[in-house]
C-alpha cells in the first residue's frame, strides 16, 4: 500500500506541472519578473501592481520562448492587467466550481531563470464580495495562507485537483496574500480587452467614517428614520472641479445617506460608484452646521491613471 504522504506529494507535484503549462513569466518591472496566466489564445492576465511599465513588456512562455507583449489595459482597482501576446495558445482552463475556507491550494508562478515555482497553503478565508482600497469590486474575498514567491504575483492559484481558483496577488493588502477570483478576472478582462480601461464612478472627495451624537438624531424635523444610521462620513477633502465639489459639498460636511439609504462606511458609497451610475444623479443627505440638507450630485467617471 502506497504511503498516503507520498501519494499526496506526487499528486501536488503533478498538479503544479499540469497547471504550470498555462503560467508564464512577465517581464514588466526591474530586476525581477512576475507571473501571468494564459487566459485564452493570445491573452495573458497578470497582477497590475507588478507591471511597472506599459511598454517593452516581454513574456516567457511555458515552452521557454520569450516574446513581446502588448498591454491591452490595466485596472489598479482590482490589481489586474491584460496583455496580448502573439503565438501564445491558451490552455483549456478548468475552473474550480466552489472555493471554500480551508481548501488546499497551490500558488504557481514562473520565472525565466528558474522555471515553475509552487507554494502550498490553504484558503484561510472565503467570503462575499468586497471593495479594494482603490475602489475595485472583487466578487469574492479569497485570502490565502501561504508564502508567495517574489516572482509568483499574477500566477495561478489552483485547488488540489488543478482547477483554477484565481490568480495570486500581494498587491491588494500590505499584510495578506489574496487570490483574485475567476469571476472578477472574467469581468475585468472582458472590459479591458474591449475598452482598454474600467469605467468607474467617482465623487472627488476624501471621506472618513464617524459616529453621530444622539442629540442630532433627536432634532425635530430631521425625519431620521428616513436617512438614519449610527454614523456617517465626514468630508476631509474636496476636489473643486469634481462632481461633489460642483454640487456644493464642502469640507466638514457629513454624508449620512445617498438616495435615502444610510452610508456608514466607504463600501456603502462604493455601491453608488459602479459604471451603471456614471452620469446619473444621486440625492445626498448631508449634515452641515448641525442642519440636515440635501444636495444632488451627478456621479462622474473616475479619471484614468497614466500607465
Amino acid at each position: 500500500m502506497e504511503n498516503p504522504l507520498v501519494a499526496l506529494s506526487n499528486e501536488l507535484a503533478a498538479t503544479a506541472e499540469r497547471t504550470g503549462r498555462g503560467v508564464v513569466a512577465v517581464h514588466g518591472r526591474p530586476r525581477i519578473s512576475s507571473s501571468g496566466v494564459l487566459w485564452r489564445d493570445g491573452v495573458v492576465v497578470t497582477a497590475e501592481h507588478a507591471l511597472r511599465r506599459g511598454e517593452e513588456v516581454r513574456v516567457t512562455l511555458p515552452d521557454g520562448k520569450t516574446v513581446q507583449a502588448e498591454l491591452a489595459g490595466r485596472d489598479p482597482g482590482t490589481d489586474l492587467a491584460v496583455l496580448k501576446v502573439d503565438s501564445a495558445a491558451g490552455g483549456s482552463i478548468l475552473v474550480s466550481p466552489e472555493v471554500k475556507t480551508g481548501q488546499l491550494v497551490l500558488a504557481i508562478g514562473r520565472s525565466e531563470e528558474t522555471g515553475i515555482s509552487a507554494a502550498m497553503g490553504v484558503i484561510s478565508n472565503a467570503s462575499g464580495p468586497w471593495h479594494t482600497w482603490r475602489g475595485g469590486r472583487i466578487d469574492q474575498l479569497l485570502r490565502l495562507d501561504l508564502s508567495l514567491h517574489p516572482s509568483a504575483s499574477g500566477g495561478a492559484v489552483a485547488d488540489a485537483s488543478g482547477k483554477l481558483a484565481g490568480i495570486a496577488t500581494a498587491g491588494l493588502s500590505r499584510t495578506s496574500i489574496f487570490a483574485i477570483p475567476v469571476a472578477t478576472i472574467e469581468r475585468v478582462a472582458a472590459e479591458l480587452l474591449e475598452k482598454g480601461h474600467i469605467t468607474r464612478g467617482y465623487l472627488g472627495v476624501g471621506l472618513q467614517p464617524i459616529p453621530l451624537p444622539e442629540h442630532l438624531k433627536a432634532r425635530p424635523g430631521w425625519e431620521w428614520e428616513r436617512v438614519g444610521g449610527p454614523g456617517g462620513l465626514i468630508v476631509l477633502s474636496v476636489e473643486r472641479d469634481g462632481p461633489a465639489g460642483r454640487a456644493g459639498v464642502v469640507i466638514g460636511d457629513v454624508l449620512v445617506a445617498f438616495d435615502g439609504k444610510p452610508v456608514l462606511d466607504t463600501d456603502d458609497v462604493q455601491a453608488f460608484l459602479s459604471k451603471e451610475h456614471v452620469g446619473k444623479p444621486v440625492r445626498a443627505s448631508v449634515i452641515r452646521g448641525g442642519n440636515l440638507t440635501e444636495l444632488t450630485i451627478h456621479i462622474g467617471e473616475r479619471p484614468r491613471r497614466e500607465a
